[in-house]
This record gives structure tokens, C-alpha cells and sequence, in this order.
């Protein structure tokens, strides 16, 4: 190549690289958004470091919830929302550990959702587990009489009994044959058939009436 020759082509304009188009760009993209999606729920702690964190915490708040006991009757309050909430977010740290993958995170959701089903089954199919893993029911009200045993077993106040009455429709102590505080924490009543409306009032609160 001579002297002139060198010249014009260092002179001519140099190619832009031509855009992708169709499949090649398709293709790009495709491969972008694989890649984003394997980093995303790529396992970074590992399966079974995360089944072990899933199982351990699982336990430990079924064994911490089943001594607390049902003190509310199927309620919430202030105090145990908060507890909730702080719980969860122990628990949620220290299932994960430093993980941000959803892959871990779907791992540890997956075996507590499985110990759930495992144990709802095996209460099921042994009735005798059933007792040790659910509280039985505990009679408050027999006969129009309030049992004072059931109350403090299950550390509940009069106020917070004559409460859940009254939210059942019962006026007095007389109409009622039996109520209990339920497995599941909820109160039931069971109604004196033909019972005269007298008896003492569910206004009473730890004795006194209004």
C-alpha cells in the first residue's frame, strides 16, 4: 500500500458498529434478564444450612408460644402485636443469617410451611400427640358458676371473662351452662336451656357492678 493510499483511508469515515436488530437483540435481552434471575435466587448461605435455620426457629417459637398459653381468648392486643412484630423480626434475621437470596428465603418459608403440615397430620392421625402439641380446653362457667380454678390456670381476670360474655349477648351468669376457653384460644358459651334471667350481672367487673 503507497504513501497516498495510507492517506485516503486514514481520511474515510470509520464504521459505527450496527445496532442489533430482531433476534440478536431479543437474544441480548433474553440472556440480561436469565442472568438477573439466576443471581436473584442463586442459594448463597445453602439448602441445608437454611433447612437448619427453618426447623430451629420453628420449634423454638412453637415451644415459647405453647408455655405463653392463650391469655388473650382469641384476641390481640397492644401488647401482643408488638411482641408479634418483634418476633418476627428476630426470627426473620436469624433465619436468613446474611442471606439476601430468594432462594434461601423460599427454602426457609418451604420447611416451615412443612413442619405445619407434618405436624397437623401427626395430630391427626395420633390423638395422643394432638394433646401435647395443642392446649386442651379449660371449662370457666359450670352451671352459672364461675371456676376460679379455670381462671387462674389460664390467668384470666373477671373483668376480661364478664367482657367476653357480654360480647356473647349474656346478661347474667344464670344463662349460661357452660363456657370454655377453647384450643384455639376462642371462648364459647353453651346456654342454660329455660334459664331465668336472674343470677349475677356480666356488668360485675372483679365484683363491682354498674
Amino acid at each position: 500500500m503507497d504513501t497516498g493510499t495510507a492517506l485516503t483511508a486514514s481520511r474515510m469515515p470509520k464504521r459505527r458498529p450496527l445496532p442489533l436488530h430482531g433476534k440478536a437483540r431479543h437474544g441480548a435481552c433474553l440472556a440480561a434478564v436469565m442472568d438477573k434471575f439466576i443471581e436473584i435466587f442463586s442459594l448463597q448461605a445453602g439448602f441445608a444450612e437454611m433447612v437448619i435455620r427453618g426447623t430451629t426457629m420453628y420449634w423454638v417459637l412453637y415451644a415459647l408460644l405453647r408455655i405463653s398459653g392463650r391469655r388473650d381468648m382469641g384476641s390481640l392486643g397492644m401488647a401482643d402485636m408488638l411482641v408479634l412484630v418483634l418476633v418476627a423480626d428476630a426470627a426473620g434475621n436469624a433465619m436468613s443469617g446474611d442471606s439476601y437470596s430468594m432462594g434461601d428465603g423460599i427454602i426457609v418459608v418451604a420447611t416451615i410451611v412443612g413442619w405445619s403440615y407434618v405436624l397437623d397430620r401427626m395430630a391427626y392421625y395420633v390423638p395422643a400427640l394432638r394433646r401435647v402439641l395443642e392446649p386442651q380446653r379449660v371449662c370457666l362457667i359450670k352451671s352459672g358458676r364461675v371456676l376460679a380454678s379455670g381462671l387462674k390456670r389460664e390467668h384470666i381476670t373477671r373483668s376480661e371473662l364478664m367482657e367476653q360474655l357480654r360480647l356473647k349477648g349474656v346478661a347474667n351468669l344464670a344463662q349460661v351452662e357452660r363456657a370454655y376457653l377453647e384450643a384455639t384460644g376462642e371462648f364459647s358459651v353453651i346456654r342454660a336451656a329455660g334459664a331465668a334471667a336472674t343470677g349475677p350481672s356480666t356488668l360485675e367487673e372483679d365484683g363491682q357492678s354498674d
